[in-house]
């Protein structure tokens, strides 16, 4: 199970972007990354592929290390780590460290 997940907000707490906050838009399992709308914003050159993508110089979000962030608890409203527990029901849920809600 994934500590952080698409459509989550995340607080970045390394690099150039330290302190700011965005929604997750897509998480690499593989190589332990996500990219955040808004955060790590790279300028790249990029040809006219044909008449649907611009050409130029266009800005692009670049993935961020997992390590880099920490997930955002909706009962606190604070940068928190996450542990999992199993429910009585049986259903493994994300709960936030500091306050013991269910994040999911």
């Amino acid at each position: 199970m994934q500590r952080i997940r698409r459509d989550d907000t995340v607080h970045v707490i390394r690099g150039r972007e330290r302190g700011k906050q965005g929604q997750v838009h897509e998480v690499d399992t593989a190589k332990n990354r996500i990219l955040v709308t808004g955060i790590n914003m790279v300028k790249r050159h990029q040809r006219q592929q044909d008449e649907r993508t611009p050409a130029g110089i266009i800005e692009k979000e670049a993935p961020i290390h997992t390590s880099n962030v920490k997930l955002v608890c909706s009962a606190c409203e604070q940068p928190v780590r996450v542990r999992f527990r199993v429910r009585t029901d049986g259903v493994k849920v994300r709960v936030c460290k500091s306050c013991g809600q269910d994040i999911d």
